[in-house]
């Protein structure tokens, strides 16, 4: 990737970590809902960086278009205005978080410093419905039957509890 697209990739980048900094460090629940939606289309704008068109659609429709308008539901549903109070043990969860920071990174850029397989080329299918789909339901039919019956079981479970606290 070279010129525009390397350069796009990099705004979009600068502007996903700006939005997941804003939604981490926001007091205000709406402000860090905000947050998670610039985070999320600067995402899906990184997914069309890498002709991921497809995930770049469903990330703007699944979680932007569904998920943080739950989010923003919920936090007009306890009103706006809420903020966060204050965390005991403050500063232990903020020195624990970095340190775990710090492991990730070190991790992943040793992994990276000394990967020497060579890079192969993308396949025309990639980022296509039917790439994705023959990677879904060939390659990962099990996991993603998984995935689906512990979601519908957590559906269940909480009609259930929705269901006897209106009792």
């Amino acid at each position: 990737m070279t010129g525009p697209g390397a350069t796009l990739f990099v705004v979009t980048s600068i502007f996903a970590m700006a939005g997941a900094l804003m939604t981490i460090s926001s007091r205000r629940p709406l402000r860090a809902a905000i947050g998670l939606l610039v985070h999320i289309v600067s995402l899906s704008a990184m997914f069309l960086t890498l002709n991921a068109h497809l995930l770049a659609a469903l990330q703007l429709l699944v979680y932007a278009g569904a998920i943080v308008v739950l989010f923003v539901f919920v936090i007009m549903l306890i009103g706006p205005a809420a903020e966060i109070g204050p965390m005991e043990g403050r500063l232990a969860s903020r020195t624990l978080g970095i340190a775990l920071t710090i492991v990730v990174v070190l991790a992943v850029s040793t992994s990276v410093a000394y990967f020497d397989a060579p890079w192969q080329a993308v396949s025309d299918e990639f980022g296509t419905v039917e790439g994705l789909g023959m990677a879904i339901y060939k390659q990962a039919l099990v996991p993603f039957e998984i995935i689906s019956i512990t979601l519908l079981v957590a559906i269940v479970g909480a009609i259930a509890v929705a269901r006897s606290r209106t009792e």
